[in-house]
């Protein structure tokens, strides 16, 4: 976890002291930024953007299938379609990523990352740009490549002042993540999706580059977090809230915290006292209420409030006269069937 300071107010986080440098907006985190991933939330793009957290990564099936069949896809794209392909290897060198710390734009400031690779046209002399993926979704592509996956390539494509791209992708079934060095791309497991800057994204700097660089702005200049969401960002929050003790000053902000807190619940708890004191009469008011309704055969009443259902149930059970059992033994003859009166309160579903 970050050494940054940080404090809660309300749903967000502001931090009390920034971070030396902030990680760039990589083309990953271009369309969560602005909400457009349903993957990630802007608030975890803002927690990776600003050192404050981010999730560890560790290799999966995924990954790995998507690191070996990479250089498969771009082999193919070379040679079935002529794409004179461009791999980073070849712009920068091995250990590519050593030498430029992921990021081939470092005359950008907000904006950054690596592309997968770059075509180029024999015919027209345009270069594109090459954004490659590997998947086990195929549902998600039927009407073309997500939109999170073209901003993606849209992003490097406006950064490299170019204007197309080109998504591949290979639809992969279980066999290709158990044995991702089998897998050979083909027809009929590989699609390519063209796209053009100018046609699909014609206003693209005013209605995805601006944007994004109002949230760089207000959000990670200024150290104040976009709002959270309790439950989609339950991972981060919970990191978060586990508070890291480094020396007495830190412990002491958690014994002012703890302290508040408490402070909080017990005015809250003298405020409500009454009130719940007074719903344990009222429950009582209606059990007997609705207990006088039932007769013999009866099992099962209720009333209603503008919010809630009350349910009355009755359940009958057998019990031992243990005075008379010790007296006589006998189990069957002094048994007793009792009556009990369960009420229920559930809350009413909305119109």
């Amino acid at each position: 976890m970050t050494k940054n300071k940080y404090h809660f107010e309300d749903n967000h986080i502001v931090l009390d002291s920034m971070p030396k440098n902030f990680k760039k907006m990589t083309a990953t985190r271009f369309a969560a930024a602005l909400g457009l991933n349903r993957w990630t939330t802007p608030f975890q793009v803002w927690c990776a953007l600003t050192r404050t957290w981010e999730q560890p990564f560790e290799d999966s099936i995924y990954t790995i299938a998507g690191k070996v069949i990479e250089p498969k896809i771009q082999k193919y794209l070379d040679q079935r379609f002529f794409m004179n392909v461009t791999i980073p290897e070849d712009v920068y060198g091995e250990d590519f990523f050593k030498k430029t710390w992921g990021d081939f734009f470092h005359n950008k400031k907000v904006f950054g990352g690596m592309w997968d690779a770059l075509g180029h046209d024999d015919e027209t002399g345009e270069d594109f740009v090459i954004e490659i993926k590997t998947t086990k979704r195929a549902e998600d592509w039927k009407d073309g490549a997500p939109e999170y996956y073209k901003l993606q390539a849209a992003l490097y494509t406006y950064l490299l002042g170019l204007d197309k791209f080109v998504i591949p992708a290979s639809f992969l079934v279980k066999a290709n993540y158990d044995e991702p060095d089998k897998f050979v791309p083909s027809v009929e497991n590989t699609a390519i999706f063209e796209y053009s800057l100018s046609k699909d994204y014609p206003n693209f700097e005013k209605e995805y580059i601006k944007p994004a660089k109002e949230f760089w702005k207000k959000y990670v200049e200024s150290g104040i977090s976009p709002d959270f969401d309790e439950k989609v960002d339950a991972e981060p929050l919970k990191a978060l809230r586990t508070v890291e003790v480094a020396d007495d000053s830190d412990f002491d902000k958690v014994l002012k915290e703890y302290d508040d807190n408490q402070v909080k619940i017990a005015d809250f708890m003298k405020e409500i006292q009454p009130a719940l004191a007074r719903q344990v009469e009222l429950k009582d008011i209606i059990k007997k209420h609705l207990k006088e309704q039932f007769k013999e055969d009866t099992n099962y009443a209720e009333v209603s409030t503008n919010h809630f259902t009350l349910k009355m149930t009755k359940s009958e059970r057998h019990s031992v006269d243990s005075k008379k059992l010790k007296d006589d033994g006998l189990f069957d003859k002094y048994s007793k069937t009792t009556q009990s009166f369960t009420l229920r309160e559930m809350a009413k579903e909305s119109d």
